[in-house]
């Protein structure tokens, strides 16, 4: 297993692979509409511009993709805002890896990653406690569902 920055020609995979993953993991957590209202996240623009911009980093096996990490910017702090594991390789380091790749690429000078993920996500908020990331706040979905809520959480990086 590969992890790596993306390029442009991993564009169509990256859909194909949020397109085959994203539903899925919601669908129990979110319930079907709200599941495949996640991939509104995952548009050939947003995934072109964030690759291009180089905050797009693959998992990859043999040419395929198994794993996707997506960062960005959000008021000033630098934000890890996708981080997905193909089912079938979970427990592998694979998301460690990604995360470990934009931890690493966080603008010279940045010492704090925040993330964010759903209150009923419970296997993310352990990975990320696994890492070290705290929670600061949940903030209440507009829909009232408490599996909606959204959780922020924030690792400090030493230089």
């Amino acid at each position: 297993m590969l992890v790596r920055a993306a390029t442009p020609d991993d564009v169509a995979g990256i859909l194909a692979f949020g397109a085959e993953v994203v539903p899925e993991h919601y669908r129990p957590i979110l319930g079907e509409q709200a599941a495949f209202a996640q991939l509104d996240w995952w548009s050939v623009r947003r995934t072109t511009d964030a690759v291009r911009a180089g905050h797009e980093w693959v998992a990859e096996d043999g040419g395929a993709i198994v794993g996707v990490c997506e960062t960005g910017e959000f008021d000033g702090a630098y934000v890890v805002w996708k981080l997905y594991v193909r089912p079938d390789w979970r427990d592998r380091s694979v998301g460690r890896g990604l995360l470990q790749a934009a931890i690493a690429a966080r603008p010279y000078g940045v010492q704090d990653v925040v993330l964010e993920h759903f209150a009923g996500n419970r296997d993310a908020a352990r990975f990320y406690e696994r890492e070290g990331f705290v929670q600061l706040r949940t903030d209440s979905a507009p829909s009232g569902d408490p599996n909606a809520a959204t959780v922020w959480r924030s690792l400090h990086v030493e230089e």
